[in-house]
C-alpha cells in the first residue's frame, strides 16, 4: 500500500451495544485532529471512527494549511521568546536596583541605629542636665531670697539719684548753650554766612600771609588799644563748657600725631577664626596703619561672642598695612592692584564677605564695649530693618552723630553734634534718614540685591546716604542703635576741608544725590531745621503721642505699671512715635532702657524736671495725642497740654480714687477717707470733663460716672493686653500652698494681707493643717512683713522668674480685697497663668461671668470654707484653670483692645 492521507468523518462511543451520550469536541493542530470526550458511568468503551481517503490535491491543500499554521506558530513562539527576554532583562534591572536600594537602606539603617544610640546618650545627658539645672534653679531661688532688702536697694538708688542729679545740674548750662548753637546753625543767616566764609576762604586761604595781614588791619582799626596790648589770643577751647566752645563749626582734633613705628613696636594678636561668621566687618584702609591696628584691637576686645570675620580692604597702602597679617593673624586682606578709593574699595571687598550681615567700619574708629550685639539683636528681632548703625562720639566724649538727617534740599545734618551723648533725646532706637558710613551694618542679601554703593558717587561722600534711601525704597527701615557706641577720629581718612582733596566730592555728590532722589526729597523729607523735631526720628509720617505717668513703668512690680507698659507696647506696635514722661524724672533701670530699645523717647533727668513745660510748649504743635495717667499726675500736665497743643487728650484713671476711698471709709470708719473721697471726686470729674475721652478698666466705673454726669465721655477698656497665652496643664499633684501678690504702697493690698492672715487663714489651717501662704510684693511695710509665721512665708519683692515659679507651684492665688475700685491686675495675671483665684466681690469686680471662673466669698468664714473645699478639689481647680485661660484669650488680646480704643486713635 502506498502512503495516503485520510480525514475523519464521524466518531461514535459505545458502552457494550448501547451508544453512550458523550460530549465529543475536535481539537485540530497543524498535524492532526484529536477528539476529546467525557464519559460517565461506563465500564467498557468502544470508540468507532469513520474515515475517508483524501485525494492528492486535498492532501497538498491540507499540508499547505498545516505548514502555514506551523509557520505562524513558530512566529508566535519567537515573539513570545523576545517578550520573555525583555521581561527577564527588566527583572534583572529591577533586581539590581533593589540590590542597590537594599544596600542604601542597610547603610541608612545602620546610620539610624547609630543616631538612635547617640540620641539615647543625648537624652540621658539632657536628663542629667535637667536634673542639675533643677538643682541649680532651686539653689538660685534660695540665693535670690538672700538678696539685699528693698530698703537697702532704695538707699543705693537714692545715692545714684543724687549723683545723676548732680551730673545733670552740671550739664544743664551746656545743654542750653548747645540748643542755642543748634538754633543758630539752623538759621538762614548761618547758611548765608557759610557761603560768605567759603568765598572768603577762597580769596584769603587759611594760614596765608594775606589773611593774617587783613586780620591785623581789621583788629587795629576796630580795637587799636587791645591790638597794641596783645590781648587777642586764641581762646582755650578746653576751658569752655560742652556745646558752647565756639559758634563756628568745631572740629575735634582726631588724635595726637603718631610717630611712624616699626613692625616690632606692635604687639601681635589674632582675630579668632570662625567657620560661619554672622558678621563680616569690612575696614577700608589707605595707610594710617596705627589707626587700623587699634581699630581691630578694639573689635577683638569688645565684640563678645558673636562669630565675625574682619576684612581689611587695602587700597594700595605704602605703610605697615602691607605686613598686617604678620602682626594681626586671622584677618582677611583684600589687596587692590590699583588705588580704587573709598567707594569702589568697599564694593570690591564686600564680595569676599561670608557673614549674614555686612558691617562697614572706618579704620579711624575704636568700638566701645558690647558694641556689636545690640546691632545684631535689632536685625534679628525685626526683619523689616534693613540697615542699622552706631552712635558716633568724638575722642573727647562729645557726641558726633545720633543718626543723620537729610532735608528736602538734600542738605545733611549730624543730629546731636557736639552735645552730651547721654542726653535722653540721643538714646532711643529710632528710624533715621541715614547713618554715617563710619559704622553701618546691612543685611548681606539686601546689599547684593541693591548692588552695593552706587558708583556714581565714587570716590566718596553721599554713598552712605544714597544706600539708606535705596534700603527704604526696597521696603526696609534704616534704624539707629544708641547702645552701639563707636569713637570716630573724624577727618583722618579724608580730612575736613571740603574745598580740596577727596573731601571736595562732598558738594559734588550732593548735587548728584539731589537729582537722583528729587521726588523722594520733595514728597517725604522735612523742609528744614524748623522741622528738626520730626526729622530726627522720621516721624513726619507717623502719629505722635506723649504719655505721662508717675514714673517709668516698673512692669514686674505693680499692676498699674504693667497696664501702662502694655499700652506702650501696643502703640509702638501700631507705629506710633511715643515720648514718655515719668513725673519723678528718674531713669529707673532696666525699665528706662527697655522703653528706649522699644523706640520710646524717655524724658528724664534734672533738665526735663525743670523744663518739661518748655518741651510741651516747643513741641506740642507736633503732637496728635496726649495719654495722661492717674488723677494726681494728669492734673499737673493737662492744662499745659491743652494750652500748647491740639492733641486729643486721653485720661486713663486706672480706678476711681473717690470710689476706692469711700469704700475704705466704709471698712475703716476713718473720716479722713470720706473727706479725701469728696476731694478726689471733684478732681477726677474735672479731669474727665476737660479730656476728650476717659478710660477705666471696668464697666462698673463707667456706670458710676454716668450716674453722676451722663455727658462725660468715658470708656471701659482692658487693663492689660496679652499677646501670647501659653496654656499649660494644671498639675494638681505638683502644687501646694497659697500665694498673694500685691504692691504694698497701695493701701488695699496691705489691708488684704492683714485681713487674710489674721481672720481667714486660722480657719483654713484647722481644715488643712500645714497649708502656707506666700506673701509677695514690693514696698511692704513692717506691718506686712511682721505677719510671717509657721503658716505665712513673707517673700517680699520678687522678680519675674520667681513670680512664675510661684504661679507654677502654688495651688491657688488668693485676692482677699475688702475695698478698692476697678478691675484687679493681680486677678487677670493669675488667670493668664492658669492659676485658679479665690477672691472677694471687690476682687471680682469688672469681670463678666466671674462666678464661673473665680471662687468668690465675702465674709471671713465663707472665704475660709470655700477656700478649704476648693483646695482639695482636683477637677474644679483644673476647670477653673482652663476657664481663666479662655477668658483672657477672648477679652485681653491686642486685637480686642484695638476694637475698643481704635476710634479714639484713628487706628485702621
Amino acid at each position: 500500500m502506498g502512503n495516503f492521507s485520510v480525514q475523519p468523518i464521524s466518531v461514535s462511543v459505545m458502552s457494550g451495544d448501547e451508544p453512550v451520550c458523550a460530549s465529543v469536541e475536535p481539537d485540530s493542530n497543524s498535524y492532526e485532529t484529536v477528539y476529546a470526550f467525557l464519559v460517565e458511568n461506563a465500564s467498557e468503551i468502544t470508540v468507532r471512527c469513520s474515515m475517508r481517503k483524501l485525494e492528492q490535491e486535498e492532501t497538498e491543500s491540507c499540508l499547505r494549511a498545516e505548514y502555514g499554521n506551523k509557520t505562524a506558530c513558530v512566529n508566535q513562539l519567537m515573539d513570545r521568546e523576545r517578550e520573555l527576554q525583555h521581561k527577564v532583562a527588566r527583572l534583572q534591572n529591577e533586581r539590581n536596583e533593589l540590590g542597590d536600594s537594599l544596600t542604601q537602606i542597610s547603610e541608612a539603617l545602620e546610620e539610624a541605629l547609630k543616631h538612635a544610640e547617640d540620641l539615647q546618650k543625648r537624652v540621658s545627658e539632657l536628663e542629667g542636665a535637667v536634673a542639675e539645672q533643677s538643682v541649680r534653679n532651686d539653689s538660685l531661688f534660695q540665693k535670690s531670697r538672700a538678696l539685699p532688702t528693698a530698703q537697702e536697694e532704695l538707699k543705693e538708688l537714692r545715692k545714684s539719684d543724687r549723683e545723676q542729679r548732680a551730673r545733670l545740674e552740671q550739664l544743664e548750662p551746656c545743654e542750653e548753650k548747645a540748643r542755642e548753637l543748634d538754633e543758630i546753625k539752623g538759621s538762614r543767616s548761618w547758611h548765608m554766612m557759610l557761603k560768605v566764609w567759603a568765598v572768603r576762604d577762597a580769596i584769603l586761604p587759611k594760614g596765608s600771609r594775606r589773611r593774617g595781614a587783613i586780620k591785623i588791619v581789621v583788629r587795629t582799626v576796630l580795637h587799636p588799644l587791645l591790638t597794641l596790648k596783645g590781648r587777642f589770643r586764641n581762646p582755650d577751647l578746653n576751658a569752655l563748657p560742652i556745646g558752647a566752645r565756639e559758634i563756628k563749626e568745631y572740629n575735634v582734633p582726631a588724635a595726637q600725631p603718631v610717630q611712624k613705628k616699626r613692625k616690632q613696636d606692635y604687639a601681635p594678636f589674632a582675630v579668632p577664626a570662625v567657620a560661619n561668621p554672622i558678621v563680616s566687618i569690612v575696614i577700608p584702609v589707605y595707610n594710617e596703619f596705627d589707626y587700623t591696628y587699634h581699630c581691630i584691637r578694639s573689635i577683638v576686645d569688645h565684640s563678645g561672642n558673636i562669630p565675625l570675620e574682619v576684612i581689611v580692604a587695602d587700597d594700595c597702602s605704602t605703610d605697615l598695612t602691607g605686613e598686617i597679617q604678620e602682626i594681626i593673624s586671622g584677618v582677611v586682606v583684600v589687596r587692590n592692584r590699583e588705588n580704587l578709593r573709598f567707594l569702589l574699595n568697599c564694593n570690591n571687598a564686600a564680595k569676599y564677605a561670608r557673614g549674614k550681615y555686612l558691617l562697614f567700619l572706618n579704620n579711624d574708629t575704636q568700638v566701645g564695649s558690647n558694641w556689636l550685639q545690640p546691632l545684631v539683636d535689632l536685625m534679628e528681632k525685626d526683619e523689616t530693618i534693613g540697615m542699622t548703625g552706631s552712635k558716633l562720639v568724638y575722642p573727647d566724649g562729645r557726641l558726633q552723630e545720633a543718626g543723620g538727617i537729610i532735608f528736602s534740599d538734600a542738605s545733611g545734618w549730624n543730629y546731636g553734634r557736639m552735645q552730651d551723648p547721654a542726653a535722653p533725646e540721643y538714646n532711643y532706637v529710632k528710624e533715621v534718614d541715614y547713618i554715617s558710613g563710619a559704622s553701618i551694618m546691612i543685611r548681606t542679601k539686601l546689599w547684593k540685591q541693591l548692588g552695593g554703593f552706587d558708583e556714581r558717587f565714587a570716590p566718596a561722600y553721599y554713598e552712605d546716604t544714597d544706600l539708606a534711601f535705596s534700603v527704604r525704597k526696597a521696603g526696609y527701615k534704616v534704624v539707629y542703635q544708641p547702645d552701639s557706641v563707636v569713637t570716630h577720629f573724624e577727618g583722618i581718612s579724608n580730612g575736613t576741608d571740603t574745598s580740596s582733596g577727596q573731601k571736595a566730592y562732598q558738594e559734588i555728590n550732593r548735587d548728584k544725590f539731589r537729582q537722583k532722589w528729587k521726588q523722594v526729597l520733595e514728597q517725604e523729607q522735612c523742609r528744614g531745621p524748623q522741622e528738626l523735631f520730626l526729622a530726627r526720628d522720621r516721624s513726619q509720617t507717623k502719629k505722635r503721642m506723649l504719655m505721662v505717668d508717675h514714673y517709668v513703668p516698673t512692669y514686674d512690680k505693680d499692676a498699674g505699671s504693667r497696664a501702662i507698659y502694655s499700652y506702650l507696647r501696643l502703640f509702638v506696635a501700631r507705629n506710633y512715635q511715643v515720648a514718655f514722661i515719668g513725673d519723678n524724672f528718674f531713669a529707673h533701670q532696666p525699665y528706662t532702657h527697655t522703653l528706649q530699645q522699644m523706640g520710646i523717647e524717655v524724658l528724664h533727668g534734672e533738665y526735663y524736671n525743670k523744663n518739661w513745660s518748655k518741651w510741651i510748649q516747643d513741641y506740642g504743635q507736633f503732637l496728635q495725642y496726649a495719654f495722661l495717667s492717674r488723677p494726681h499726675i494728669a492734673y499737673k500736665y493737662i492744662d499745659c497740654v491743652k494750652k500748647y497743643s491740639h492733641a486729643k487728650i486721653i485720661y486713663f484713671g486706672h480706678d476711681l480714687c473717690f470710689l476706692r476711698e469711700r469704700r475704705e471709709y466704709e471698712v475703716t470708719k476713718d473720716p479722713k477717707f470720706l473727706q479725701s473721697s469728696a476731694e478726689s471726686q471733684e478732681r477726677e470729674l474735672s479731669l474727665m470733663r476737660i479730656s476728650d475721652v476717659s478710660y477705666y478698666p471696668s464697666c462698673v466705673e463707667e456706670q458710676i460716672v454716668h450716674q453722676i454726669d451722663p455727658d462725660i465721655k468715658i470708656r471701659a477698656v482692658p487693663l492689660y493686653q496679652y499677646e501670647h497665652i501659653d496654656e499649660k496643664p494644671y498639675w494638681f499633684d505638683l502644687r501646694r500652698d497659697l500665694m498673694f501678690i500685691g504692691g504694698y504702697s497701695h493701701r488695699p493690698n496691705v489691708d488684704a494681707a492683714k485681713w487674710f492672715v489674721t481672720e481667714v487663714l486660722p480657719l483654713v489651717v484647722k481644715e488643712i493643717p500645714g497649708i502656707r501662704i506666700h506673701l509677695m510684693g514690693s514696698n511692704a511695710p513692717e506691718e506686712v512683713s511682721a505677719l510671717a509665721g509657721p503658716n505665712v512665708v513673707f517673700e517680699g519683692a520678687v522678680n519675674e522668674y520667681e513670680l512664675n515659679y510661684f504661679y507654677s507651684t502654688c495651688r491657688i492665688s488668693v485676692v482677699p480685697l475688702r475695698y478698692g475700685a476697678g478691675i484687679k491686675g493681680k486677678v487677670l495675671e493669675a488667670m493668664s497663668c492658669g492659676m485658679p483665684v479665690m477672691t472677694t466681690p471687690i476682687g471680682a469686680e469688672g469681670i463678666s461671668g466671674a462666678e464661673n471662673i473665680l471662687c468668690i466669698a465675702e465674709t471671713a468664714v465663707e472665704f475660709a470654707q470655700k477656700l478649704a473645699a476648693l483646695y482639695n478639689d482636683r477637677n474644679e481647680l483644673e476647670r477653673r484653670s482652663r476657664e481663666g485661660y479662655h477668658y483672657i484669650e477672648e477679652n485681653f488680646s491686642p486685637s480686642s483692645v484695638v476694637r475698643m480704643i481704635g476710634q479714639d486713635f484713628d487706628m485702621n
